[in-house]
């Protein structure tokens, strides 16, 4: 499915909207009636200007489930708008991401630090700890044409170990940034992103952000933090979506980062 690694030159002068769809299948899940549907969902959200879809399979398929990723895989592969599309798959690829890598071939695949059994992510991988395991899934994944990102906390001195082990790209871990906002701590720890991104663009990493972003704080942490490619969003749109529909809240979203550059 993927065209390589940097195919997709159209998402990387501007931040591109990655709509992960998880909170929508959790909805689901809760009965046995289909709805909301996860791909009608992706396709709405397409349809008014998202540049992706993200999807975090955990093994015990609490939220997206296998099928759910191969239909998603499929829906973007057979769009007329395909090229301009990125599909993005989280996980921990010492569980259950490198199976999806290996048969669908995203555009992009994000390492994430996740134990089976996880809440939500709450945390970045660690260097030097976690270099050697994860050197040859990174290889094994470029070597398939995706894209590697790896989840990270603001961490500058951390960066150059990433790049090292093969990464492509960093997701900036965003919750500390969110959980912050409002404290006298707010100044210093957004510090630490704009910080951790030069450092990361000063090896030759690119730049995604996820977790609690919001309307309420996109805008500014992207104007804080240069060059972010991507920022994936979850929970905030899907709960945005419960009150604007998908494709208002996609609207909005655009225009909290067209209010940042």
């Amino acid at each position: 499915m993927s065209p390589s690694a940097d195919s997709s030159s159209s998402l990387r002068h501007a931040t591109a909207l990655s709509v992960n769809l998880n909170k929508v299948a959790l909805v689901r899940n809760t009965r046995h009636l289909g709805i909301p549907s996860v791909t009608r969902a992706a396709t709405q959200c397409l349809d008014a200007g998202a540049r992706g879809i993200t999807v975090h399979p955990r093994p015990d398929a609490r939220h997206i489930r296998a099928d759910d990723v191969r239909d998603l895989a499929a829906l973007l592969q057979g769009r007329p708008d395909s090229a301009a599309i990125e599909f993005n798959i989280e996980g921990n690829p010492f569980h259950n991401l490198m199976d999806f890598v290996r048969e669908l071939r995203p555009h992009q695949a994000t390492f994430v630090p996740d134990s089976e059994g996880q809440f939500t992510s709450d945390h970045g991988w660690s260097f030097p700890q976690d270099a050697e395991r994860l050197r040859p899934l990174v290889a094994e994944t470029r070597a398939l044409g995706v894209r590697v990102s790896l989840f990270m906390d603001p961490v500058p001195e951390m960066m150059a170990a990433a790049r090292a082990v093969g990464a492509d790209r960093v997701e900036l871990y965003t919750e500390g940034y969110a959980s912050s906002r409002g404290t006298p701590e707010a100044a210093a720890v957004l510090a630490r992103y704009t910080a951790t991104a030069q450092a990361a663009r000063a090896v030759g990493l690119e730049l995604n952000a996820g977790h609690d972003l919001s309307r309420d704080n996109l805008t500014d942490f992207l104007r804080a933090v240069p060059g972010v490619l991507e920022v994936s969003i979850g929970h905030a749109f899907v709960a945005d979506a419960l009150e604007l529909g998908y494709a208002a809240a996609v609207r909005e979203y655009l225009r909290c980062i067209q209010d940042a550059r």
